[in-house]
């Protein structure tokens, strides 16, 4: 019997790199099946492709046995696969009515709107899901659960038979979760196939019978939640390797002016928006210290709240010169502290402008006298940036946009080195950058820090994490749940950040 859905053989390449290699896929007709795996293994690539959003450069899909070849995800919705994204996407200022009927409402007559028979079929899905929401209210009056299981009523009425949910209970708190899952264990019953995607694997465990792993582009695993363990499922999602090469080694720290292990921030209480709640950590002169989380964790705004740039506030927050926690990006800057966003083309760089121009922006006052610039002065200090951090560049006249990714990112770090910095905060320091340049930058790092500069790694890769932190933190849903001294395994960072921390615990 064929499944509902199955992906067999699938390959996807951007550009030179292999986000997919051969993955094959299934989900029967009536069951939860996990899809898991760590940071880039390859899971949003392969269901986006199946849910229309890319095209496979090789691969065969199959819904009820035939071949799907879809142009664009409205292809896959006709064909009844519905696929509900990380981040709730609704139209905020439309009615749920018009949310769930969105693109395909009930006519009288062409080209008249049925919105007498809209709000019916609308308070129907509504009712199978159980949810109490007057069919005309606007969206952006429901709380973020009520939204999420909008749209999952839009995936019913739309008479969905394959349901993808990537990590959707990140903004929800336990109890709507478990609202969430005896609602899917329904859809379950109804016939529907329903591919979970989470890092929680406690939740995992609890709704699907079967999960499969893929790592770096390839399936991994396939275990029964109830003959296997969790620890098995962790072992299959980080694999045999350890850190190696790629990761410098941790020499010991030289004697510095400021002595090593002296603090250069400490940090009691650190909440901003609720996305980091009442978290402790310290970062000494001359150490990385990471951060390590999963979607939904907090880590999206740790490094911001650390930086200023979320208005936090914190109980205790020492820095040299600094006596309270920055609320603007303005006093983190200040206050000593630089940030390297996890967003490069977006927050990162200015396309258009030169090398020199982006590595001088964040202290231009210190090349300025009068209403001048001396791009003397800024040629110099860009060359030593380049120099220290191993740009490769005809000039420090090149436009940013021509530069290498691995270049921009050496770029976006050598800003700072031109300021008083004390601490350097980088989020996901190597999203988007070729191995080759991911090592030269971790050494670049090493040197920075063996060197009395301080780090605050921020990253959703463990790996990363594990090889390159000297101390680490594991966050889940906003606070710290488990602390480490490296070495420690990517393994031990992933059970800490699904929630099964037994060790360390903060």
């Amino acid at each position: 019997m064929d499944a509902l859905l199955s992906a067999t053989g699938v390959w996807k390449r951007f550009g030179g790199v292999a986000a997919l290699r051969g993955a094959d896929f299934s989900a029967p007709s009536g069951e939860i099946v996990g899809l898991l795996g760590a940071n880039g293994a390859g899971k949003s690539t392969l269901v986006k492709i199946i849910s229309g959003a890319l095209a496979a450069d090789a691969g065969d899909i199959r819904i009820n046995g035939r071949h799907a070849r879809w142009s664009s995800p409205r292809d896959a919705i006709a064909a009844g696969v519905r696929m509900l994204p990380q981040e709730i996407s609704v139209f905020p200022d439309l009615s749920v009515t018009e949310n769930i009927f969105a693109g395909r409402f009930p006519r009288r007559r062409m080209p008249l709107i049925d919105r007498r028979a809209a709000e019916r079929q609308c308070r129907a899905a509504l009712d199978e899901l159980g949810l109490d929401v007057p069919p005309g209210a606007p969206m952006r009056r429901l709380r973020a659960s009520e939204q999420r299981l909008v749209e999952i009523a839009r995936a019913v009425a739309g008479e969905a038979r394959v349901l993808i949910l990537d990590e959707p209970t990140a903004s929800l708190t336990t109890a709507e979760s478990e609202r969430l899952f005896a609602i899917l264990a329904g859809l379950r019953e109804r016939g529907a196939g329903i591919v979970y995607i989470s890092h929680y694997l406690d939740e995992v465990f609890e709704i699907c019978r079967r999960v499969q792993v893929l790592r770096d582009g390839e399936n991994a695993g396939a275990f029964e939640t109830a003959a296997a363990s969790q620890d098995q499922v962790l072992a299959a999602m980080v694999g045999a390797k350890r850190v190696g090469a790629l990761y410098p080694p941790r020499a010991r720290k030289p004697k510095l002016e400021s002595e090593p292990g002296q603090a250069v921030l400490e940090v009691r209480g650190l909440s901003a928006g609720g996305e980091v709640v009442d978290a402790d950590f310290s970062v000494r002169a001359g150490e990385i210290v990471g951060v390590f989380g999963l979607l939904g964790s907090g880590i999206a705004a740790f490094g911001r709240a650390v930086f200023g740039a979320l208005g936090p506030r914190a109980r205790e927050f020492k820095m040299p010169g600094c006596a309270a926690s920055p609320r603007t990006p303005q006093e983190g800057l200040k206050a000593g502290i630089g940030l390297v966003a996890a967003e490069r083309k977006r927050e990162g760089i200015l396309p258009d402008l030169s090398l020199r121009e982006n590595v001088t922006l964040p202290f231009l006052r210190k090349y300025t006298a009068g209403l001048a610039v001396s791009t003397r002065r800024e040629r110099e200090s860009t060359r030593r940036a380049m120099a220290a951090l191993g740009i490769r560049a005809p000039s420090t006249e090149q436009a940013a946009k021509n530069l290498s990714g691995g270049n921009q990112q050496k770029m976006c770090i050598a800003r700072w080195l031109s300021g008083d910095i004390q601490l350097l905060v980088l989020e996901e320091p190597t999203r988007g950058v070729d191995v080759g340049a991911r090592g030269e930058i971790y050494a670049k790092l090493r040197a920075l820090t063996d060197g009395g500069m301080a780090a605050l790694l921020v990253s959703s890769d463990a790996e990363e994490v594990a090889g390159l932190a000297d101390r680490a933190i594991a966050l889940v849903r906003g606070r710290v749940a488990a602390r480490f001294e490296a070495p420690v395994e990517a393994a031990e960072l992933l059970r800490a950040a699904a929630g099964l921390a037994d060790k360390g615990a903060a």
